[in-house]
């Protein structure tokens, strides 16, 4: 006979509110130019722009991560296919879930960046460019909330402990490493990074909430045949 796995209650909503309050309070000292979190920007950005100047060849290499590997457009890309994925094997409500994440998460990327309008690092010598304003990092933004979702997902479809491994690891590296390649080609500051990341978890842990909050029972994979399928 067929189960329907179990409402539990959820840590989610507490964790989405956890991530609220730094994300506001970073918002908040940006956009007040709050001189000790600009001089560390500062700091740091003159350190590691140091350094790719004198290390052509990590820097070069820095570029082809950030420009094709973690591109938003990649990673918006892999979440397309996902997303295309779950519609095939009839998925809808995650399928729905993924999308509205990731355009929601695009779109108060572009907001933030056209609210605060804060200027990216200028350098008599560049080792690269970007275009618009620099809070939060788009790159890293999108790659948390891209990688964010996809964790998520492999949980939902309670993935062997090895291809969970293999993924939790692809996704960390590839979060943490996009927002360093921003901070080492000097197009962005340290904290448009950490604001970023935080925003993209934020994202993550509210389309999380919402989707354990209005889905159906039914929409959860192994809802029929299984118990508590529920992550």
């Amino acid at each position: 006979m067929d189960t329907a796995p179990t409402r539990a209650v959820s840590r989610t909503p507490r964790v989405a509110a956890a991530l609220a309050v730094p994300s506001v309070l970073l918002l908040v000292l940006v956009s007040a130019e709050w001189q000790p979190l600009l001089s560390l920007d500062e700091d740091i950005a003159r350190t590691t722009h140091r350094w790719a100047v004198a290390h052509r060849d990590l820097t070069q290499t820095a570029r082809v991560l950030t420009d094709w590997v973690w591109d938003p457009w990649t990673m918006r890309a892999l979440c397309t296919v996902v997303v295309l994925w779950l519609a095939a094997q009839r998925a809808w409500w995650l399928a729905l879930c993924l999308a509205a994440a990731t355009l929601v998460g695009s779109l108060l990327q572009q907001g933030l960046k056209a609210a605060v309008d804060r200027a990216r690092p200028v350098w008599p010598d560049p080792v690269d460019s970007a275009h618009y304003a620099a809070f939060p990092s788009g790159h890293a933004m999108t790659a948390a909330v891209v990688c964010g979702l996809l964790l998520w997902l492999l949980r939902v479809y309670a993935v062997g402990v090895l291809v969970w491994r293999v993924g939790l690891a692809v996704a960390v590296v590839s979060v943490v490493g996009v927002g360093l390649t921003r901070v080492w080609l000097g197009v962005h500051w340290a904290t448009d990074v950490v604001g970023g990341w935080i925003l993209g978890a934020l994202v993550v842990a509210v389309a999380v909430a919402a989707y354990e909050r209005y889905a159906p029972a039914e929409a959860w994979p192994g809802a029929r045949g299984r118990a508590g399928a529920r992550p």
